[in-house]
């Protein structure tokens, strides 16, 4: 039984490092490993080996590799780190697929989750029949529009628009071309975040888990633009650690890049990271709440937070939510912290 459970183990690492070879970001992964390597003071092949048998040690990706810097690391270490394929296979268990579309599908999400969302959201079949809906939603108070494909993710194929810049036909046009079917109000964000960065909506992501009918929180992260739109990782942004208890950053900004440096401060606007105390943070803490239990079917949901001058604002959930976001700001691997969810 155990020689058949560690073949088993060895096909699904095997068949997860063919989807790395072919998703991976080569020119990333390039200058991660001359980084490692001059950092480490260990040999290029070195390094690419290491990472490889990594796969099949550590379930982890080439990327997760570099980001949790096992150059640097014991195996005692590593083993404390949750990779892409450890996560992947606790989100499956947690997080069903026939459960997933509630949370993968922006349009259905908005309609379940209507009464933890305050901005106008329509899609694009809805203004497409209803003239009135699209001149009301292009007369936003904020002169910005959002538009996205509901099925898109961590940022991409997100557009923000000024509303003055589209007629009605114009609109219905760019969305149809660009292929992006939902469009929502802008959220202006709490004065105290816009001081923080005024390039992008930063918004706080909440993990939660459900145990039975307790909702169990797994962390939380402050998601920081810098010069950008959007507020992801992947796109060159920062996060930091928020303490639950308190709703105040314990921890310094830090990038995906691991060729950046940490940082207190925010690059562009100097305002202090570490520090920063969130915004109604027990109301924020409330409505991750409220969404987990809205959806006990996926147990183990990613929640993304605006918080604005009123109050906070639902965004989106992630059933795959992201574990460098959930990680790196810590410096420390929390795979044992799942352990217990597991049983």
């Amino acid at each position: 039984m155990k020689i058949k459970e560690s073949t088993m183990v060895f096909v699904r690492r095997f068949l997860f490092m063919l989807y790395y070879f072919k998703e991976s970001d080569w020119k990333q992964l390039r200058k991660f490993l001359n980084y490692a390597s001059v950092s480490s003071g260990r040999s290029k092949p070195f390094i690419i080996l290491d990472s490889m048998l990594s796969v099949f040690r550590y379930n982890v990706s080439f990327k997760d590799y570099f980001c949790f810097r096992f150059f640097e690391l014991s195996n005692q270490e590593r083993d404390q780190w949750a990779g892409t394929g450890h996560m992947y296979e606790f989100q499956l268990k947690m997080n069903p697929k026939k459960s997933r579309g509630l949370l993968e599908n922006k349009s259905l999400f908005i309609k379940k989750f209507n009464n933890l969302i305050k901005r106008d959201c329509y899609t694009l079949d809805e203004i497409s029949s209803d003239r009135l809906l699209a001149e009301k939603a292009l007369r936003s108070d904020s002169g910005l529009l959002v538009l996205k494909n509901s099925m898109g993710q961590a940022g991409a194929e997100v557009r923000i628009i000024k509303a003055k810049e589209f007629t009605y036909d114009r609109l219905i046009e760019y969305m149809t071309s660009m292929k992006l079917d939902l469009v929502e109000e802008y959220v202006i964000q709490h004065s105290s975040l816009m001081e923080l960065s005024p390039s992008g909506l930063n918004t706080v992501r909440i993990i939660t888990q459900i145990s039975g009918k307790k909702v169990d929180f797994v962390g939380a992260r402050l998601r920081i633009s810098v010069n950008s739109s959007v507020d992801n990782m992947a796109a060159g942004n920062l996060a930091a650690s928020i303490n639950m208890r308190t709703g105040i950053v314990d921890g310094t900004g830090v990038y995906s890049d691991i060729t950046k440096k940490d940082q207190t401060i925010h690059p562009v606007t100097g305002v202090n990271i570490t520090g920063f105390a969130i915004p109604h943070w027990d109301a924020v803490i409330e409505i991750a709440r409220q969404a987990a239990l809205m959806t006990p079917e996926n147990r183990s949901v990613g929640w993304d937070i605006a918080v604005t001058e009123n109050g906070p604002e639902l965004i989106e959930g992630n059933h795959n939510w992201c574990k460098l976001l959930w990680q790196l700001p810590v410096k420390r691997g929390l795979k044992a912290d799942l352990e217990r969810f597991q049983k």
